[in-house]
């Protein structure tokens, strides 16, 4: 299949031409049609298949194909935080490079003067995070009452992170007749309620399975000390020689902790989290992009909107309490057809959440032995955690798309599966493989 088969016109034709985007992802395939012929979707597709063009595109003909100047928004996309909002909106920019249509992303963080002189210029979409969107539209400061298109984008995480009532808030507010897009990694059942409430007779595509990893990762795992993750940590970058590494850590202070230690040892590095402002956020992004820095450490929730392709490694140095932001993290790897690796930090105080881990994605994760092997680790029994579906946990031939693992999960049943070997020499220190 070719993007020129899917009835795509010849100006975003050219743009894609021009990227070298000769193919769609499964997702785009699948979605851009259903949304040319005026359908609802709920998509389910982990990060980096490409669902940005697939609802990116569509929605940009049908602007242009009936193209009108109203003095406000005609499509309204919602995200959970401010790197993805302008992650779209540069994607609608590219997208939208010969058309006619402008488009705008108002987050938090930044001054809201601004935002609302720009909206006053008038645009055509409207990119927003949920608190920002509110607080204008408290003020009064932004028309809603042209809305022809509504996409909820991450839908999960803007849940995870408290917005279920602005969410329910805003979609309220909109125009009745409009065509509505839910994207999301899983399907939770607050996710199942917003569906049914908002959209009509939705067609429902799913890429890839709920929670399940895509099968161009390697995934291992480090039974290790609380105390003894930085010395890891190091020994992982320097001896490895890793120079484009994402960590994920638990706790805002806990990612500066990490950066100052890095950077001490030699190790450019630095941290995005929410206490962070937008330009030490976006500054950090940019360095982590053109490879100024080897390590960016992050939370989760600042983590929404990384869109860095050549991400070798992802560090897991604070194992998540939910299993699913499991899958969200290791997913910013492996993107553009490459491979990637996964590393995971596991002490007595994690393993609860390793066995989460374990049962959700129906895999056992392999593990690593190292100079730094704590058996306290191992063999703790960590209760099961318990099994959420959301919840307020922790707060591009080239394709436009961010990994290539073809959609499959790994096979297996759950704690019995099978070990899979590795071939790979990445990991060295003496450390040896084995099957728990």
């Amino acid at each position: 299949m070719k993007f020129k088969e899917l009835n795509i016109i010849e100006p975003i034709l050219r743009v894609l031409e021009e990227k070298g985007y000769i193919e769609p992802t499964p997702i785009q395939e699948k979605t851009i049609p259903l949304l040319l012929e005026n359908n609802d979707i709920i998509g389910i597709a982990q990060t980096g298949t490409g669902k940005t063009a697939a609802f990116a595109i569509p929605i940009l003909q049908k602007l242009h194909q009936k193209l009108r100047k109203v003095g406000a928004p005609r499509a309204l996309i919602l995200a959970p935080t401010r790197e993805l909002a302008a992650q779209i909106s540069e994607s609608f920019k590219v997208y939208g490079k010969y058309l006619n249509l402008k488009n705008l992303a108002i987050y938090g963080g930044v001054g809201i003067t601004p935002q609302i002189m720009a909206l006053r210029s008038g645009v055509d979409i409207l990119i927003a995070t949920p608190g920002r969107l509110i607080d204008l539209m408290n003020q009064k400061k932004v028309n809603l009452e042209k809305v022809e298109f509504l996409v909820f984008d991450e839908a999960d995480r803007m849940l995870d992170m408290g917005f279920m009532k602005d969410v329910k808030k805003i979609a309220s507010s909109l125009p009745e007749e409009k065509q509505s897009l839910f994207f999301s990694a899983t399907m939770s059942n607050q996710i199942a309620e917003l569906t049914r409430n908002f959209l009509r007779n939705p067609k429902r595509v799913e890429i890839t399975p709920q929670a399940t990893p895509v099968d161009k990762i390697e995934q291992c795992v480090f039974f290790v000390d609380q105390k003894r993750k930085n010395e890891l940590l190091l020994d992982l970058i320097k001896q490895e020689k890793l120079d484009c590494v994402l960590v994920f850590v638990g706790m805002k202070h806990k990612a500066n902790k990490i950066s100052k230690i890095l950077v001490d040892n030699g190790i450019s590095a630095d941290a995005i989290h929410g206490n962070k402002s937008q330009f030490q956020r976006t500054r950090a992004l940019n360095n982590f992009k053109t490879k100024k820095i080897k390590v960016l450490i992050a939370t989760d929730i600042a983590a929404r909107g990384i869109d860095v392709n050549n991400i070798s490694h992802v560090i897991n140095y604070d194992l998540p309490n939910e299993a699913e932001n499991y899958v969200h993290r290791i997913g910013r790897t492996a993107r553009a057809g490459n491979k990637g690796i996964a590393y995971s930090f596991c002490s007595a105080d994690d393993k609860k959440y390793l066995n989460q881990i374990e049962k959700i994605t129906k895999i056992r994760i392999e593990q690593v032995k190292h100079k730094y092997h704590s058996s306290d680790a191992k063999n703790a029994r960590g209760e099961d955690a318990k099994l959420k579906s959301r919840g307020r946990g922790n707060r591009h031939d080239r394709k436009p798309r961010g990994n290539s693992g073809r959609n499959r999960g790994r096979s297996g049943n759950g704690s019995n599966s099978k070990v899979r070997k590795s071939t790979s020499s990445r990991v060295r220190l003496g450390r040896t493989r084995s099957r728990r």
